[in-house]
């Protein structure tokens, strides 16, 4: 599952990931154009309009740990590939602001 936390609508705000019953940052190092339309078309939303980092506050812990690698057309976030290598430090200012139009 993924969310848009903070934001002045379903369609905006923090992104958050579900994974094991919690939910998760995701650092904006992480997460690309292609991983925004993914999340964006998940929530029933209209395309990425803004995708920066810290938009809707900073990274909460717990951080995911691994880099999405969407192509784009994947229908839930978790479906998308992802980096084999673990990112073990995010800065808060990276959490990744995502606003669907």
């Amino acid at each position: 599952s993924v969310r848009l936390v903070n934001g002045s609508s379903p369609c905006s705000g923090r992104l958050e990931v579900k994974s094991n019953q919690s939910w998760s940052s995701v650092c904006e190092d992480d997460f690309d154009q292609q991983d925004a339309e993914v999340v964006c078309r998940q929530l029933g939303c209209g395309a990425p309009s803004v995708l920066q980092g810290a938009l809707y506050g900073e990274v909460e812990a717990p951080v995911w740990t691994k880099e999405f690698q969407c192509g784009g057309n994947e229908q839930d976030l978790l479906d998308c590939g992802s980096s084999g290598s673990l990112r073990n430090t995010c800065s808060p200012a990276k959490a990744v602001g995502l606003t669907c139009s």
